[in-house]
């Protein structure tokens, strides 16, 4: 990156910050979304949102949908898609990485999903099974006796980076680079916010390609029966172009990484401020499917996603244009009281927390979602019957993310009963 560019990217965003800031300062509630404090607990903003209507607009180019029913209907109408007007011009900050389907809409997003769909089939999942079963064991060991470890660094983010690179074919050597990488991209999903940022996410980017690069290769002349070896496959009888496999094995990674280390995070930080729902949990285990969508509903690990509007159309009788940019507020959506009874109550025996959005809707539902919740009760079942007394040690630290809520670091001790 040039000197030249380099300057004029970061004035252009600290002209879009002071801008934002300025309309989050003025009582603008979704710009305030955008900024610390405020989306360290993006929670009280939501319920003011909600509280203005189901659509709401603010004053920085951007629509917000508030409810379950509008965000709901917002994900599943053909009126909306994932991609920009053809004549927009997004700013570098947002065109920081490709990621295959998750950014295209029909017919491309149709038939790239359907070429990663059998890696997440019930066949493939009972066969994960175990070997899910195993890394965590394994991972438990090592953190358990230590006595005191972190949740994040020893547990939520090895294990899905584990899981996920033995289901692409990864080797081991290349783990810890992966979680560094994913890190980095994970948190391009709100934008770069500098100049340097930008260069920071391109470099992971480059590195990521590099590494798949020699994989593919290392595939083509000695396939396995993993997914990368499928892709593989599917490029060379031209089912997908050379850029197109790239993309999808940068989709797979960051959908395989980032969700599951959020919700176990999230989901245990939820259960030891609960300690009622924890002790539930420790004393029947079985619970832990409940466990496991009750904290997709209240704390969702990704808590936005976008939608432009492709025609004229409404939204819970709200009139929408088309171009318009519709932010969907998953995180609010999943605690609206018009939906969910005393949303702000954390209960793993929730009858209704299965309604939660918090795996999207529509067309671009998860498709990792079924592997997400596989791993999460695993992990969670594991915790609860051999730690029982787990506690935290110190106050758990959060990324300044907004599309993935998830924490860096969680400090905890295996404890006594």
């Amino acid at each position: 990156m040039q000197i030249l560019d380099t300057l004029r990217i970061d004035t252009r965003l600290r002209v879009a910050h002071g801008v934002s800031w300025l309309t989050a300062q003025s009582g603008d509630h979704p710009s305030r979304l955008l900024h610390w404090p405020w989306r360290e607990n993006p929670y009280p903003t939501y319920r003011r949102l909600r509280e203005q209507g189901p659509i709401v607009s603010s004053r920085l180019p951007f629509r917000t949908a508030t409810t379950r029913a509008a965000v709901d209907q917002v994900l599943r109408s053909r009126d909306f898609g994932v991609e920009p007007p053809g004549d927009l011009d997004l700013p570098e900050q947002f065109n920081t990485v490709e990621l295959s389907f998750l950014q295209k809409d029909p017919p491309d997003h149709t038939r790239l999903r359907k070429l990663a769909r059998p890696a997440f089939s019930p066949r493939r999942m009972a066969e994960y099974r175990t070997e899910i079963e195993k890394i965590t064991a394994e991972l438990l060991d090592t953190a358990l006796a230590r006595g005191e470890f972190d949740l994040m660094r020893d547990f939520a983010q090895p294990l899905p980076i584990t899981v996920i690179s033995r289901l692409l074919g990864i080797p081991e050597r290349d783990n810890a680079d992966f979680v560094r990488i994913g890190y980095v991209i994970g948190g391009a999903l709100d934008g770069a916010g500098s100049a340097r940022h930008l260069r920071e996410i391109q470099d992971a980017t480059a590195e990521l390609d590099l590494l798949f690069e020699r994989l593919m290769a290392e595939r083509r002349t000695n396939p396995r029966g993993d997914v990368v070896s499928t892709l593989v496959k599917q490029s060379d009888d031209g089912e997908l172009t050379t850029a197109e496999l790239g993309s999808m094995c940068r989709l797979l990674l960051l959908a395989g990484f980032e969700t599951t280390v959020n919700l176990i995070g999230n989901g245990v930080m939820a259960l030891l401020r609960h300690r009622e729902q924890w002790e539930r949990l420790v004393a029947d285990p079985e619970l832990v499917t409940g466990a496991v969508e009750e904290v997709l509903r209240f704390d969702s690990p990704v808590q936005v996603t976008g939608r432009w509007a492709r025609r004229d159309t409404e939204v819970e009788g709200v009139r929408v244009r088309t171009g318009e940019q519709v932010v969907c507020l998953i995180g609010s959506a999943n605690r609206d009281p018009g939906h969910f009874p005393d949303p702000d109550r954390f209960d793993i025996t929730r009858s209704d927390s299965g309604e939660h959005l918090a795996f999207s809707g529509g067309a671009h539902y998860c498709l990792g979602a079924p592997l997400a919740r596989l791993e999460g009760e695993i992990a969670l079942r594991a915790l609860a019957q051999r730690a029982p007394g787990l506690r935290p040690t110190a106050m758990p630290t959060r990324r300044g993310t907004l599309t993935v809520r998830s924490l860096s670091a969680f400090p905890v001790t295996a404890g006594r009963r």
